[in-house]
């Protein structure tokens, strides 16, 4: 940790974003340093036998940097935590890439000190409030991206029968009974097409 750059003061970020923002590579390159130290908190936190450290690390900076591109200070959170986001994010899809298992990331782990000495960790930096923020853009685009998938994966009655059993599109959610009354075919004819077109979009989204 003490070969990275200690974190940015607020009103030193918020100064760079807007500089990074309008252009300013100089900026951009100044954020990017002053976030290694997250990014190498982050990456300790992977068991990888087959991946050095300055491996990872180059792979959570990715994720980093894509942060940084497309960061919104609209939406009301930090840097910080968009950031977090992103870069575990690109690590899973590396890990999820090769079959292996990630170990969790703790909130309260520490990842450097402030200029008095105190210890700080993830939580610090990371509220409470803005992780669930946090989730909620996530959460949204993968709702954006399965909603992509429906129509571009399933058949015409697959699609129907997923949008009515999970109320997707506004519906109520009805049971599969009620389904195979409505199209007028079995009610394990309506599950078989349920898991069919289920798996379908499990390997769609994954992939």
């Amino acid at each position: 940790m003490k070969s990275f750059p200690k974190p940015l003061s607020t009103k030193e970020e918020t100064d760079y974003l807007r500089r990074c923002k309008e252009g300013d590579k100089e900026a951009r390159d100044k954020l990017i340093e002053h976030n290694l130290r997250l990014v190498a908190h982050i990456v300790k936190k992977y068991n990888m036998i087959d991946k050095e450290t300055d491996d990872l690390i180059s792979i959570g900076t990715i994720g980093l940097i894509k942060a940084i591109d497309t960061f919104d200070d609209e939406k009301g959170i930090r840097l910080a935590t968009y950031a977090s986001r992103c870069i575990d994010n690109e690590l899973l899809m590396m890990l999820r890439s090769g079959k292996r298992l990630a170990k969790e990331v703790y909130l309260y782990d520490p990842i450097g000190s402030d200029r008095e000495g105190n210890e700080i960790n993830l939580l610090d930096i990371i509220e409470e409030a803005e992780i669930d923020i946090v989730e909620s853009i996530v959460l949204e685009d993968d709702i954006k991206k399965l909603y992509h998938i429906i129509g571009k994966v399933l058949t015409d009655r697959e699609r129907e029968i997923i949008c009515l059993r999970y109320g997707l599109s506004n519906r109520k959610e009805v049971t599969q009974r009620e389904i195979a009354g409505m199209l007028g075919i079995s009610r394990s004819y309506v599950s078989r097409i349920e898991k069919k077109a289920l798996k379908k979009l499990r390997e769609c989204f994954e992939g």
